[in-house]
């Protein structure tokens, strides 16, 4: 089925982003940015909660240099990244969001969703919680919304 670990290691690298940008690309300038943004990081972290060891092969192989993925991340995460960035621009020129760095915006999203996966170790020795908890999961959920979105509607 594959010609080697190499290959189906990638295969499954590829499919683990694949999922996590699906949501990204849902995204476009047609939308309430209010209500896409809020979409976007339900479902991120939905995906965090559903697919902890993927989301961590993942940054393990970003921990390790991308040497991979490389070419997918300079291709087509960056064409897509570029994208959205255009969509928040607009957004933000047609004074629906405040002015942010659309760049960020989406790194500090990536950053806060996949840090519940990533990190769980870290969040359950600290708070006896994870996304499992229906409670803690809705906080950090919540969190995100008022501090990512709530905050750039004008």
């Amino acid at each position: 089925m594959f010609q080697s670990k190499e290959v189906l290691y990638v295969a499954v690298l590829e499919k683990v982003l694949s999922k996590w940008l699906s949501p990204l690309s849902e995204i476009n300038a047609n939308q309430d940015p209010r209500v896409a943004l809020k979409t976007y990081i339900e479902e991120k972290y939905k995906i965090s909660k559903k697919s902890p060891a993927a989301s961590r092969l993942y940054a393990l192989e970003i921990i390790q240099g991308a040497p991979h993925l490389m070419a997918v991340l300079k291709g087509h995460l960056r064409s897509l990244v570029c994208e959205k960035v255009a969509v928040i621009d607009g957004w933000i020129a047609d004074n629906k969001i405040k002015s942010v760095s659309a760049i960020h915006l989406i790194f500090h999203i990536w950053a806060v969703t996949q840090h519940y996966s990533d990190f769980s170790i870290q969040t359950e020795a600290v708070c006896n919680h994870s996304l499992r908890n229906k409670k803690f999961a809705n906080e950090a959920l919540n969190t995100s919304i008022q501090l990512l979105v709530d905050s750039l509607i004008p």
